[in-house]
């Protein structure tokens, strides 16, 4: 790989990083400041991601809706995950939610992987339980620990987006099948809005931080980041996503006046270094 290959691999890697962790501070800036209800925070997030990718794949030159067929179980994963997400942060810091929604992608994605039948040798089981046992340290009860509901619904959208990704493995055309997700999921996401219509208000502010976490954080997020996947390792691509949590975090103290308790510091160490172990030391499954 070139030189110039590699900076371009690495900018755009590390703009797609900053993309991910902008998600949870806009969540968390519009519902903190309560510019926005959640439910409407997801819809308005999933409409205006599928009308950014929808742009992008015309801009592109792609059929409107492509050609392979709807994956219903992959829009009602992202659903699940962007509902889940929003209202997470009712309760959470950005850091939290985007330690505790991280985490449990990873371990999500890694059971998938032990049911596929990859090997993983001893050291890849140390790091696996030191992941788990930072996650339980992490929502265990305590003065600073997060509230309860908050984490369980974090988990949901980390079990979702899980889930979500493993579906999208192999697919043809990644940017093709994001947009039809976003497009499938924004159905549910105003059958969620009238359920949840006696909490409905927004604010100029409120609307525009959730089209900027649908249109740039999400969108242009992923096409960035299919981009940025070109010149990456499989290993690679999922141990840079270790920075995401890091980058919300603090971002949260310097855009949001969040702490950083010694528990999330703690948390974040066992959970981020458990990951990156198993990801170093990992097999692939037997073909």
């Amino acid at each position: 790989m070139t030189q110039t290959a590699d900076l371009k691999t690495l900018s755009l890697t590390a703009l797609t990083m900053l993309a991910f962790a902008a998600n949870s501070l806009l969540c968390r800036l519009a519902l903190g400041e309560q510019a926005i209800d959640a439910a409407s925070f997801t819809t308005v997030r999933l409409a205006s991601g599928a009308l950014m990718l929808w742009l992008i794949v015309r801009w592109r030159g792609g059929p409107a809706n492509g050609t392979q067929s709807s994956d219903w179980l992959a829009a009602g994963m992202l659903f699940l995950y962007a509902a889940a997400f929003s209202f997470a942060y009712l309760t959470l810091s950005a850091g939290t939610g985007a330690l505790v929604l991280f985490g449990v992608v990873q371990l999500t994605m890694f059971f998938a992987g032990l049911r596929a039948g990859e090997s993983f040798p001893a050291m890849a089981w140390v790091g696996l339980t030191l992941a788990m046992a930072g996650l339980v340290y992490l929502v265990s009860p305590g003065v600073t620990a997060p509230e309860p509901a908050g984490a369980l619904l974090m988990g949901l959208a980390g079990i979702g987006w899980g889930i979500y990704s493993l579906r999208g493995r192999g697919v043809a055309n990644p940017l093709h099948a994001t947009a039809r997700n976003f497009l499938l999921a924004v159905p549910l996401g105003l059958l969620l809005s009238l359920l949840f219509l006696d909490r409905f208000h927004f604010s100029s502010h409120g609307l525009a931080i959730a089209v900027a976490s649908g249109a740039i954080a999400s969108g242009l997020g992923y096409v960035l980041w299919y981009a940025a996947l070109r010149g990456l390792s499989a290993t690679s691509a999922a141990t840079v996503q270790l920075s995401v949590p890091v980058i919300a975090a603090f971002g949260g103290v310097l855009l949001l006046s969040e702490a950083v308790t010694p528990r999330l510091l703690i948390a974040s160490i066992a959970i981020l270094g458990g990951i990156a172990i198993v990801l170093t030391r990992r097999r692939p499954a037997p073909a």
